[in-house]
Order: C-alpha cells, then sequence, then structure tokens
C-alpha cells in the first residue's frame, strides 16, 4: 500500500487528470448520447452541434472546477484570467471536436457515437498539454 501511495504522490497530476478527465469524458458523452438517443435528432446537422455544444458546456465547467482545485491545485490571485484561459483553450478543442464531427458524421455519413469516443481522445490530450501550459502554469 505505501509503495502505491508513493506512485500516486510521485504521478498526482496526471493520475489525477486522467481521472477527472475520465469523468469529464464520461459527463461529455452521457449527456451527448443522452440528448442524441432523445430529443436531438443527430441526422440533423444542426441538432448534432447543439448536442455537441451543451455536453460541451457541461463537461467543461465541471473540468474548470476539478482541474483548479484537485488536479493542479491552483492558487492563482487572478481568476477571471484563469477562467477566460481555460474556456478559451476549450472553445479551441471544442472548434476542433465540431469540425471533426462535421466531417466524419455530417459529410461522410460514419456513426456519430463512435467518432463521438474518437473525438474525445484527442480532445483530452490536448487539454492537458493546453491547461498545464497556458493556463495553470507554474510561475
Amino acid at each position: 500500500m505505501e509503495k502505491l501511495k508513493k506512485i500516486y504522490l510521485k504521478n498526482k497530476e496526471i493520475i489525477n487528470y486522467l481521472i477527472f478527465g475520465g469523468l469529464t469524458t464520461l459527463i461529455s458523452l452521457v449527456v451527448y448520447y443522452g440528448m442524441t438517443l432523445t430529443i436531438f435528432n443527430p441526422g440533423n446537422a444542426i441538432l448534432l452541434q447543439v448536442a455537441n455544444v451543451i455536453s460541451w458546456i457541461i463537461s467543461v465547467t465541471f473540468a474548470y472546477i476539478t482541474n483548479k482545485l484537485f488536479v493542479f491545485e491552483s492558487k492563482g490571485n487572478n481568476k477571471l484570467k484563469e477562467a477566460s484561459n481555460f474556456f478559451g483553450s476549450r472553445i479551441a478543442t471544442l472548434l476542433l471536436d465540431m469540425a471533426i464531427m462535421y466531417l466524419f458524421v455530417t459529410l461522410l455519413g460514419f456513426n456519430d457515437k463512435i467518432f463521438k469516443l474518437i473525438t474525445q481522445v484527442l480532445v483530452i490530450i490536448l487539454n492537458y498539454v493546453f491547461s498545464k501550459l497556458f493556463v495553470f502554469k507554474k510561475n
């Protein structure tokens, strides 16, 4: 048990990011799938993107809170700047997510559920890099 604790403490940031990133992804997928399986038709390009954006807003809000408190343990004084940088970087990955969904689902006709999962892997990686380098950077 002591060995596991040592490993965790040594890799705390990345382990916590994976845990909370996984929860963020789960929230995003549950919200997206829930909406596209009930109220929004993913065959309609606009409704597909509406479901995508709603799932993004909910999951990114969760991600900001957990990343700030548990992953990067930010003690930054300028909370508005930090939140703006966080949401701004997430907007960049949202646009990438939307472009991939539009290209592969709307234009090429692939399954939206599968491509939503694929985009999430790319988004998680980019979000970590952006958070580490631009949002919660240690001075």
